[in-house]
């Protein structure tokens, strides 16, 4: 394999996380593994509801913390509750100051919504569902105006080199379809910042490229998985046959848009107290159980917001549109949908990997800040603490290197692109088997499949990428015998206790636990 070397700081990932990073990071020389042109293709940018944070004098970071703990349904680590949330605040005034313009009041008070099992409204938005595109917008200006941050657009990590238990390099490849050969890029750092696994399932709002391939990749190179398991679908994607589903936001039923099925019934007041805004995994079960049935959930916004949703909700609004609904008049078709993953590549209060070398932030690190559910609009606000978080950390460890010449990378020809029957077939396997409802055959027919199709698909690195993660959610989801958060049994529909075990898990053992099933006659 080609290799290059760089003292450069070796970023992957184009979304909030990265960006951010990159900025912090500043002088240090940076290098970003961008599959997609900036801005495009990076989940952050799709992010419609906003950064939590308390904001209000009537908040505190102390009740937000408590929020984000219940949510979590018991699995939460509460240090990091509390750090994340005790610095929200200052997030939001860097964010503002680096240009993001954040929806204010005539006297320039911050506007804030209530989301889903917030004891306040303490989320902070832009143009009421425009939060991550506009956050990222004022994030690429900054990061294409410094001199220190190269951007290698069109290029994606497909694997960790390693030596004792360090990582020594990143292999990329082109993006482009046809891919190219791998080549090893030998930094002087590395951080991954590469998203989740959304994308994984085929109803999924993630964008594309999605796939859990960061998360295999370390998985790959033997770092340690945590809560594999926990995969949070989205309550109301929109239902109309677009692959990725758009989102209608958690904002539209903080505004008192209500959940009804095709005979007009309101189903959620009898489901939960908080109804329309109990938590994630409740009204995503609840969606769950009136699709099954036949009954056709939609969210209704007629009466709430009127003509008012054109307005303050546009990227719900145009992805109606085109699919010839007019939400001022007509209720929403919407249906759960992979949207987040709270596991990942697991990391200590530093961003550390349990590789040496290995910095991880964003949705593709489990940091225990999530635990089974994750708490509305909490996604885009730890991707930036922990990105400052990681940026310190390897400023710390890094001699000076405050100069450093561009990389030049030219890909030869001979790559393996991941078969697209193949991914497709995985991503059925997940939302029919490993998806809102889950039982013990459903898993290991899932373990099955995923390793046939390992098996058939396997020349390809970014494949092999996909189907590490994919063993890893089924085999801890199989071997998490209750329901908590975003996690249901069926077939073990209670919690054991109040208080949950985060899992932990590497690939070895969730192979060895595959292998098993799979030679096991049925």
């Amino acid at each position: 394999m080609k290799t290059v070397t760089t003292d450069r700081i070796v970023i992957v990932g184009a979304g909030l996380g990265a960006l951010y990073a990159a900025l912090k990071l500043a002088p240090l020389p940076v290098l970003m593994i961008s599959p997609e042109v900036l801005g495009e293709g990076a989940s952050s940018a799709w992010a419609q509801g906003g950064v939590a944070a308390a904001m209000d004098q009537a908040d505190s970071p102390a009740n937000h913390a408590n929020d984000t703990v219940k949510a979590g349904a018991g699995t939460v680590d509460p240090k990091i509750a509390d750090l994340v949330t005790r610095h929200a605040r200052d997030f939001i005034l860097d964010l503002t100051e680096l240009g993001t313009p954040f929806d204010r009041t005539k006297d320039g008070q911050y506007v804030l919504s209530l989301e889903a099992a917030h004891s306040f409204a303490r989320v902070v938005r832009v143009e009421g569902d425009q939060a991550g595109a506009e956050i990222m917008a004022a994030l690429i200006e900054q990061v294409r105006q410094s001199p220190t941050i190269q951007v290698l657009e069109g290029t994606m990590a497909v694997g960790l080199d390693t030596e004792d238990g360090k990582v020594t390099g990143i292999a990329i490849q082109d993006a482009a379809e046809d891919r190219s050969a791998p080549v090893m890029v030998r930094g002087a750092a590395y951080l991954l910042a590469g998203g989740g696994s959304g994308g994984l399932y085929a109803l999924t709002t993630n964008p594309p490229r999605i796939r859990g391939q960061v998360i295999g990749m370390a998985a790959r190179a033997g770092a340690k998985i945590a809560d594999a398991e926990f995969v949070q679908f989205h309550p109301t994607a929109i239902d109309v046959g677009e692959d990725p589903a758009p989102l209608a936001t958690e904002a539209l039923r903080g505004e008192g848009a209500i959940l009804i099925n095709k005979d007009g019934e309101r189903f959620m007041t009898s489901v939960h107290p908080n109804a329309e805004l109990a938590p994630r995994d409740i009204v995503a079960r609840a969606i769950f159980a009136q699709t099954q049935a036949g009954n056709r959930p939609m969210l209704d916004t007629r009466e709430a917001l009127g003509a008012k949703v054109k307005q303050l909700f546009l990227t719900a609004t145009d992805a109606c549109m085109r699919n010839g609904i007019d939400p001022e008049f007509e209720p929403i078709p919407v249906a759960a949908a992979a949207h987040y993953h709270m596991g990942g590549i697991a990391v200590d209060d530093h961003g550390r990997a349990s590789l040496d070398g290995l910095w991880v932030c964003g949705e593709a690190a489990s940091t225990g800040l999530h635990g089974a559910n994750r708490l509305a609009s909490n996604g885009l606000l730890e991707a930036l603490v922990f990105a400052r978080i990681c940026a310190e950390g390897i400023e710390a460890q890094l001699p000076d290197i405050s100069d450093s010449a561009e990389v030049e990378i030219a890909f030869d020809a001979g790559g393996t692109p991941p078969d697209a029957e193949g991914v497709q077939e995985l991503r059925q396997t997940m939302t029919n088997l490993v998806g809102v409802v889950r039982d013990r055959e459903g898993l290991e027919n899932a373990l099955r499949k995923i390793d046939a199709l390992e098996k058939a698909y396997g020349d390809s690195p970014s494949f092999l990428n996909m189907t590490a993660t994919a063993t890893m959610i089924a085999a801890c989801a199989l071997m998490r015998e209750e329901s908590r958060g975003a996690h249901f049994r069926s077939d073990f529909p209670e919690a054991n206790g109040e208080i949950g075990e985060r899992s932990l898990i590497t690939l070895d053992q969730a192979i060895a636990l595959r292998t098993r099933i799979t030679e096991t006659p049925t």
